[in-house]
């Protein structure tokens, strides 16, 4: 390091410089050894970014099979099925026995096997069916094409092909069809299609038909006996305790609106965070889909339990749909309520005058849709249901007779005080929010007999049993 002379400028004299005397190539050291350093950084801060990726992903994982283990057991059931169904490739005389059609013993494990034992049987028995079926048509064409001669076998095979797909494509826009022999459907379109036109060019249509009816069904058994002997789902029962729980969530909603407006109309600042059962209403209105589809898989599961061949699951939906008329008009109650929070609030002589009736109503509703709730999910009928019925209907007649009387006791409030008469049109206003909530809580609680209407049908298609024989026949036991 050396000091360098200073030189003059036109300004004066500027100050010393100082030379720094660096080896050669050592600068370019000090960029590799920077380069490395951030390029260890990058890598550092990308395995810890994919670390916490991986725990994230195993958390996720860890929390579905937590929430239900059922579904941890129905990945071991198929993979046990699968097992089964290998044996059929690893030892020979099984394999002599199939022949090289064991794969669609494969595949009918793969496409049938389903989480539920209904959804198990409908896929099975369609497929099963849909076969057997498609190959006895494919073999009856093939013989009458081959009586034909060679002229007009391919086009009696081709035309075939055409009308029965056609056809069967079409049937699948039938409403019953659609909704019990859709994938059925598929199948014979598909096993038909593939049986025809192999069938052109080979000679033994009869044993290749065979082979594949006999693997199929060898596939189907094997994933009936996995899916109904080991932890079974049913559909059934699903629908049986999702319905219950519904009913139970809507409660909650009906009850906790109430008591959330009234709760942040008394406080200063009128706002009050919602409770979170007030959200329960949005799970009864995206059930439909859930209850169709559970319903119409129950309906191909054998006896189990107290549900006994042609037991109504069909009911369950006028169940649902009652519900659902229900809970919308919840729905604008939770939005009335929310509004009201970000408006004037109503005068306090007439939240008064009406919160202890309200109050009441909502947590009368709540009561009758709970043992309803209970009469379905014990399968019993319940004689306090109607006496909580009765008890609803009385506390909204009183209801009806206090907000016939409202007006006056504004009037009379208004008389009373020592504001102008001018803001007496204001002050109704005002209230106008309060008579919307009455409203719609008089009309949910008219909905609700809809849903015990339903019910009691259900109770009495379904042969509930009364508390006391349910009490008698445990005490048997």
């Amino acid at each position: 390091m050396e000091m360098a002379t200073a030189k003059g400028t036109r300004d004066g004299p500027s100050a010393p410089e100082w030379l720094v005397t660096v080896p050669e190539g050592a600068s370019v050291a000090v960029e590799h050894e920077a380069a490395r350093g951030a390029r260890a950084a990058w890598l550092a801060s990308r395995a810890l970014a994919f670390r916490d990726m991986v725990l994230g992903f195993g958390g996720r994982v860890w929390r579905i099979g937590a929430d239900d283990p059922r579904r941890a057991v129905h990945g071991l059931k198929v993979g046990l099925a699968l097992a089964l169904v290998s044996v059929f490739y690893y030892t020979r005389p099984l394999y002599d026995g199939v022949g090289g059609a064991a794969m669609w013993t494969v595949l009918t494990v793969v496409v049938v096997f389903e989480y539920t034992v209904g959804g198990c049987v409908y896929k099975g028995l369609n497929r099963a069916i849909a076969t057997a079926s498609a190959a006895v048509v494919a073999l009856g064409v093939h013989w009458i094409a081959s009586k034909s001669g060679d002229k007009f076998e391919p086009f009696i095979r081709s035309g075939s092909v055409f009308l029965l797909a056609a056809m069967a494509t079409f049937s699948r826009f039938i409403p019953t069809v659609k909704a019990r022999f859709d994938y059925g459907v598929t199948i014979f379109i598909l096993t038909y299609s593939l049986v025809a036109v192999s069938g052109y060019r080979v000679g033994a249509l009869a044993a290749m038909a065979q082979q594949r009816v006999g693997t199929i069904s060898i596939g189907v058994s094997i994933c009936f006996a996995t899916c109904a002997l080991i932890c079974p789902v049913w559909a059934g029962q699903e629908l049986h305790r999702a319905t219950a729980r519904n009913m139970e969530r809507l409660a909650g909603a009906v009850e906790a609106c109430i008591e959330d407006y009234f709760a942040a109309a008394a406080e200063a600042s009128g706002v009050k965070q919602p409770s979170s059962k007030v959200e329960g209403y949005r799970c009864v209105l995206n059930s439909k889909a859930s209850e169709d589809s559970q319903a119409n898989l129950a309906r191909w599961e054998p006896p189990h339990g107290r549900f006994g061949f042609r037991h109504p699951y069909g009911q369950y939906r006028n169940v649902g749909a009652a519900m659902r008329h229900c809970a919308y008009c919840v729905e604008a109650l939770v939005g009335c309520v929310r509004s009201a929070e970000t408006q004037a609030a109503a005068p306090g002589h007439a939240r008064r005058h009406l919160a202890d009736a309200c109050t009441r109503v909502a947590g009368l509703c709540a009561r009758v849709l709970r043992e309803a709730s209970g009469s379905v999910s014990a399968m019993t009928t319940s004689t306090i249901l109607d006496l909580a019925v009765a008890d609803m209907n009385a506390a909204v007649q009183k209801l009806q007779a206090d907000m016939r009387a409202l007006p006056s006791t504004l009037l009379l409030a208004e008389a009373g005080s020592a504001e102008p008469a001018a803001s007496t049109a204001p002050l109704i206003m005002d209230a106008a929010q309060l008579f919307t909530v009455t409203s719609l809580l008089i009309e949910v609680s008219a909905r609700i007999e809809g849903v015990v209407d339903a019910v009691n049908t259900l109770a009495s298609l379904a042969s509930f049993k009364s508390a006391d024989e349910e009490k008698a026949c445990t005490v048997r036991d």
